[in-house]
């Protein structure tokens, strides 16, 4: 592996100054653009959606748990499977208490297309206690965009896909804010922030690093927390 070149603590602190010059435009990039996003156009849910969670059923609206905004994330779990994705098994290792986001009057759920005695199975065994609920008896991950009109066996989840989506309330009035999927998922977990801190990175492939680091397809690496070591 060729590696950067060790030098003094003076040439080392120089060196970091000059990309922390860098690292305060992109700071300042993101505010402009989370300020943008903020101003986005909203687009109302006309459609009466009923969900599933462990008590029963439930309204879109029930899932906002009475708070201005609701943070959903699309979990991807088909309707036949026995256990979640394990990317999104990931991300939602991730997610910290939720009290500081109920502090600032919002919600955050997980939603999927399995059956919720399946999603209560797997969530028991992955120790989460996030919110979560059932979309199997509705055509609601149809409409939002992550899941095909009928489960397509054969295919990792049925074929769902995964996302975050942002809901406002207004009364009894639900109103669709934003949407992301891909990396802009990553804004959720800390591990590839971590991660991009450190001289070996991800260790991905795609990744511009020092010569001969050691790299792996992306994803390839990811499991579910209790299957490393297997």
């Amino acid at each position: 592996m060729s590696q950067p070149p060790v030098v003094s603590l003076k040439d080392w602190e120089a060196a970091a100054e000059q990309l922390r010059v860098k690292e305060k435009q992109a700071t300042r990039a993101r505010d402009a653009l989370a300020a943008e996003r903020r101003r986005l156009p909203r687009v109302r849910i006309e459609k009466a959606y009923t969900l599933q969670g462990p008590d029963g059923s439930a309204p879109l609206v029930d899932l906002f748990e009475g708070r201005r905004q609701l943070l959903l994330y699309h979990f991807m779990f088909g309707p036949n499977q026995e256990a979640g994705c394990d990317g999104c098994s990931m991300v939602v290792d991730q997610i910290g208490h939720l009290a500081h986001l109920h502090a600032r009057d919002t919600s955050f759920a997980l939603v999927s297309r399995a059956p919720i005695a399946r999603i209560e199975a797997y969530r028991k065994r992955m120790g989460w206690v996030i919110p979560w609920y059932s979309s199997y008896a509705s055509d609601f991950n149809v409409d939002i965009g992550v899941g095909p009109e009928r489960p397509r066996a054969g295919e990792y989840q049925d074929g769902e896909s995964f996302g975050l989506s942002v809901f406002l309330r207004d009364g009894e009035d639900v109103l669709r804010t934003y949407f992301t999927s891909g990396r802009g998922v990553e804004a959720l977990g800390s591990v590839w922030t971590f991660l991009d801190l450190t001289p070996l990175g991800r260790q991905e492939d795609w990744e511009d690093s020092p010569e001969g680091t050691r790299q792996t397809p992306p994803y390839k690496w990811w499991r579910r927390h209790d299957e490393y070591g297997r």
